[in-house]
């Protein structure tokens, strides 16, 4: 994990920093959440008052927002996040056996990270790999025909990887 994550300052000079060159667009509520995210990993809690207040809304209205987008996060990722798809096409493909093998074998559920931080579960709603259905991306890259035992080897493959701290 990157150390920077765990200073409360740096957040929130980053996050003030982010507010205060997008505040004056149309709409910049979404551009900033994404900043933001882009740029911590993720939405911290702490934050949400520096949102409402630089963009002059209620603390109610920013948590709406990131509570109702699945892409904003209020917790840091693992090393690694899987998302599996749900699309209709890998649906029909044996997704659903996969998302259950994969929270098992796991020990969570969508939106949380495993114990040890490493891998973090995502939905995503469509890869665009509906020709190898079931899908699932690890990181930027796509696996198709993903079955159980395929699931097991990535994610072994995931856990015996190095992963670098900044």
């Amino acid at each position: 994990m990157n150390k920077k994550l765990n200073s409360p300052t740096w957040q929130t000079e980053d996050v003030t920093s982010i507010v205060e060159s997008m505040q004056d667009k149309p709409g910049a509520l979404l551009p900033i959440l994404h900043a933001v995210q882009n740029k911590l990993g993720y939405i911290p809690p702490e934050s949400l008052p520096l949102l409402a207040e630089g963009l002059n809304i209620s603390r109610a209205e920013v948590h709406g927002v990131v509570s109702f987008y699945h892409y904003f996060r209020s917790t840091p990722a693992g090393n690694h996040t899987i998302q599996i798809c749900r699309a209709e096409s890998c649906q029909a493909m044996g997704s659903r056996s996969l998302e259950s093998h994969a929270k098992q074998v796991l020990n969570i559920d969508y939106q949380q990270t495993t114990a040890e931080g490493d891998i973090t579960l995502e939905p995503v709603y469509c890869l665009g790999n509906c020709a190898c259905s079931p899908a699932i991306r690890i990181g930027k890259e796509v696996h198709g025909h993903v079955d159980k035992d395929k699931f097991d080897q990535l994610v072994s493959r995931l856990r015996t990887q190095v992963v670098e701290v900044e």
